[in-house]
């Protein structure tokens, strides 16, 4: 997905609350949600998923903050619109915190198991068919090959 898609995406959701917004604020957010995520380019539908959701964060944090002086206007009170978008802001920033926890190989751009250390058998290893020892390799240090199959 490339930025205008993402753009375009983001205007059909937040609906009404778009004709508040400018293009740059669009763009800004985008980046900012790059930002967060470590992303320059998004690609499978977890990455869409939550590229999308730090840039309505962001886009939210706008109008938010542009609402946060108008707390009364023509007698109409603002302050629970205020408050509700600091509400939003906080649930999808809540929501990010724990994907990160749940899902870490996602941002990291590593598979699941290169985040954890390696992995050192106890004993030897030698060549059923043979005996042959297979511990060291030829510079006499332990050979270590942490993959998804062991």
């Amino acid at each position: 997905m490339t930025d205008g898609e993402l753009q375009k995406r983001l205007r059909e959701e937040l609906k009404g609350l778009a004709s508040n917004l400018d293009n740059d604020d669009y763009v800004n957010a985008i980046a900012d949600a790059k930002r967060d995520t470590g992303w320059s380019a998004f690609s499978s539908d977890f990455q869409i998923k939550w590229i999308k959701e730090r840039a309505k964060r962001h886009l939210f944090f706008y109008l938010y903050t542009e609402s946060a002086s108008k707390f009364k206007y023509k007698q109409v009170n603002l302050q629970h619109r205020f408050e509700h978008y600091g509400k939003i802001i906080a649930d999808l920033d809540k929501q990010f915190k724990e994907v990160l926890e749940e899902e870490p190989h996602q941002f990291a751009g590593v598979s699941a198991f290169e985040l954890f250390g390696s992995k050192i058998d106890a004993g030897f290893a030698g060549e059923a068919q043979t005996g042959r020892d297979l511990t060291y390799d030829e510079d006499q240090r332990v050979i270590i090959h942490p993959n998804e199959a062991d």
